[in-house]
């Protein structure tokens, strides 16, 4: 007789990765950590790994040796195993030799920052286009730290058959990424070509351009605006490819929206550099609609990054509208507050959707 043990099904499900979060507060006035490390936390859930625990150590200065230092880092090995943490994920900027050094204390894979948003975009990149900027985004953050690394990993040859330097696996790895960021950077330049024709195709038609932190509702603005419906989820960069649509403002008066990636603090530059074929598409806008999440208690933070990028682009100069979104989720007094000069609008309720196309039409 067969055992019924022995035809239980097995999940085929990956395990969902276990987290362990560590963050080092520098006390810094004008950038408190609180609210950075709960954006870092959403990020993680969103990449879908499971936060197992976080640690936050004050230090007027990180570790130049181990980022968070010898004690804590066995602090964090103990933690990791206490916990079944499959990998560490560090809040702060963490150099190739910081991570070097805590990775021989705490035996986990390391992920920094940069390493989980790619990841994030590498789940939601759909286009061929938006593929090759990820993996082209991928490649260069790896290559800057193979670079940091220096000679460190790099040995000679020793006895009969082995004399002279040889290729070490370092540097095989390091002349196989430059090789695919090359073709990647030749694919993407055609990329270039291609939507620059297609923008010369517009007939005439007015560009303008949603820009905004990760997660203010541009996509749902676009939908609402457009009468369409493009890809919309509530989690960080649900939106990476370039999205236009033609929208009505006003009688025998069109005009193009476009729809881009989302911005967030301290943008990776390895992202920047890779999706500039999307961001041109910003320096041809004639006009900007700058949306916020109104029903964020940390709008005006995000607001200050978002101008700190476009300024980065230098697109400081383009005309813009500030569109405070998600009104529908504020009670009176909170929209007493918003700043004087946003137009308030819901994408959810349509409520203000009205005024913004008057606008339009009139800048326009």
């Amino acid at each position: 007789m067969t055992d019924a043990r022995e035809l239980r099904p097995y999940s085929t499900e990956p395990t969902p990765t276990r987290a362990l979060v560590v963050a080092v507060d520098l006390d810094l006035p004008h950038r408190p950590l609180e609210p950075e490390l709960q954006e870092f936390l959403a990020l993680i859930e969103a990449a879908g790994a499971q936060v197992a625990d976080v640690v936050v150590q004050q230090r007027p200065a990180v570790d130049p040796a181990t980022l968070v230092g010898g004690g804590k880092a066995r602090e964090l090995a103990a933690l990791a195993e206490a916990t079944r943490a499959s990998a560490l994920f560090v809040f702060n900027e963490i150099r190739p030799r910081q991570r070097a050094n805590l990775e021989k204390i705490v035996p986990l894979p390391i992920v920094d920052r940069t390493m989980l948003i790619l990841d994030i975009f590498a789940q939601h990149a759909r286009s061929r286009e938006g593929k090759l900027q990820v993996e082209l985004a991928q490649l260069r953050h790896r290559a800057a730290n193979l670079a940091g690394l220096g000679t460190t990993l790099s040995r000679l040859g020793g006895g009969v058959g082995t004399r002279g330097p040889g290729e070490t696996k370092l540097e095989v790895d390091r002349r196989r990424i430059r090789t695919r960021i090359a073709a990647l950077e030749r694919e993407l330049d055609e990329v270039r070509r291609h939507r620059r024709t297609q923008r010369s195709g517009r007939a005439g038609l007015p560009l303008v351009a949603l820009v905004g932190y990760t997660n203010a509702g541009k996509s749902s603005l676009l939908n609402r605006l457009a009468k369409s419906e493009s890809y919309v989820a509530d989690q960080p960069f649900a939106t990476l490819d370039t999205t236009l649509r033609k929208i009505f403002l006003a009688p025998g008066k069109a005009a193009l929206l476009a729809d881009t990636v989302g911005f967030i603090t301290d943008l990776p530059k390895e992202l920047v550099a890779a999706f500039r074929a999307t961001l041109e598409e910003l320096s041809e806008a004639d006009l900007l609609l700058g949306v916020f999440d109104a029903s964020s208690p940390d709008w005006p933070r995000q607001e200050a990054s978002v101008r700190e990028i476009l300024a980065d682009l230098e697109l400081d100069h383009t005309p813009l509208i500030r569109v405070a979104n998600k009104v529908d989720r504020l009670d009176p007094a909170s929209r007493t507050a918003l700043p004087p000069g946003a137009l308030a609008v819901s994408a959810v309720t349509g409520e203000g959707i009205d005024r913004l196309r008057a606008l339009l039409a009139e800048r326009l």
